[in-house]
């Protein structure tokens, strides 16, 4: 994505509008604004003026523009995402005019997508030759809409050039972090994560099912709070003493819960976490030797080992990817 001077972030709502791929997004910009990021954010839908446009939670979002006619030079144009069938949606009378705008508009711009997002941008021919991805239950109808793109299943978002994509819904904040953090700076999206809240910025490169979230569909108190206390410093050591203290329980009665609501041991969610940790930095460009240090590990060496546990490729591969 390219840091040229932005001026104007330009939400494109499709009709059955997933709010939350929407607001998500734009909530991170709005906040970044305020923070001194130099946009604006814009709405527009295929709609008439003073009309809202429709959401899939069938409430009506007001205060949206038409499409314009013209857009300004330093535009970044956001697709969202929708629900409903992509078939039904690209061929009805209000998808097919969102892609002939969206072919007539992107030309060089920065283009990003949100979730089935990338359907639009796909049928409208504007991920050819690029690599891509979108909600994992689309991957495959991306792909037959986009012969021409390299379609990427279990990531969280990809960046290609000027074309940013994401997987479904909160994975369009993790690519609202990433292009606040290309536009203004790393210190900027960090300060908007900490402002929405967000656990951790996931990097490019990592899983869709990332292990930040896995283990965590349980409602076991007592380990949730363990869980946090390793997700906010997953590179410190914790000895299960000290986790069975800020759980209340004894060190037994900890690694029995744990499995029993995570689905895995203690040692084996510290560790999946501090690989995701190295992951992120190899991604951010981070070598394996700094990757180890940022995980709280001694050595390259011993991030290897645990990588070759907790991972399918090799550290080093991780920095080749977008």
């Amino acid at each position: 994505m390219t840091s040229s001077p932005i001026t104007e972030v330009c939400f494109v709502l499709p009709p059955e509008l997933i709010l939350l791929d929407l607001a998500g997004a734009a909530d991170a910009f709005r906040i970044a604004a305020s923070m001194g990021l130099p946009v604006r954010l814009r709405l527009v839908a295929p709609v008439v003026a003073g009309e809202a446009a429709p959401t899939a939670l069938g409430v009506g979002l007001a205060g949206v523009e038409p499409l314009p006619k013209e857009l300004g030079e330093h535009v970044l144009i956001v697709v969202c995402g929708a629900t409903g069938s992509a078939a039904r949606m690209l061929s009805s009378a209000a998808g097919k005019m969102l892609m002939a705008w969206l072919r007539r508009h992107v030309g060089g711009r920065p283009l990003a997508c949100v979730c089935s997002g990338a359907l639009l941008a796909g049928a409208a021919g504007l991920l050819d030759g690029r690599r891509c991805t979108t909600h994992h239950s689309l991957l495959d109808e991306l792909r037959r809409l986009a012969p021409a793109a390299e379609v990427l299943d279990s990531r969280v978002f990809v960046e290609d050039g000027n074309v940013c994509t994401s997987a479904g819904i909160t994975a369009g904040i993790d690519l609202a972090l990433h292009l606040i953090a290309r536009l203004g700076s790393p210190r900027l999206a960090v300060a908007v994560a900490r402002e929405m809240a967000v656990y951790m910025r996931r990097a490019a490169g990592e899983p869709a099912l990332s292990p930040w979230l896995e283990g965590r569909n349980h409602m076991d108190m007592a380990i949730h709070r363990v869980q946090d206390a390793l997700l906010n410093a997953p590179a410190q050591d914790w000895p299960l003493q000290r986790l069975a203290d800020i759980g209340h329980l004894s060190v037994r009665s900890l690694t029995r819960h744990f499995r029993e609501a995570s689905g895995m041991s203690v040692n084996r969610y510290h560790a999946r976490l501090r690989v995701a940790l190295a992951r992120q930095a190899l991604a951010n460009g981070d070598n394996v030797e700094r990757a180890a240090e940022r995980a709280g590990l001694g050595s390259a060496r011993q991030l290897r080992r645990l990588w070759a546990a907790h991972a399918d490729e090799f550290p080093s591969s991780v920095r080749k990817r977008g």
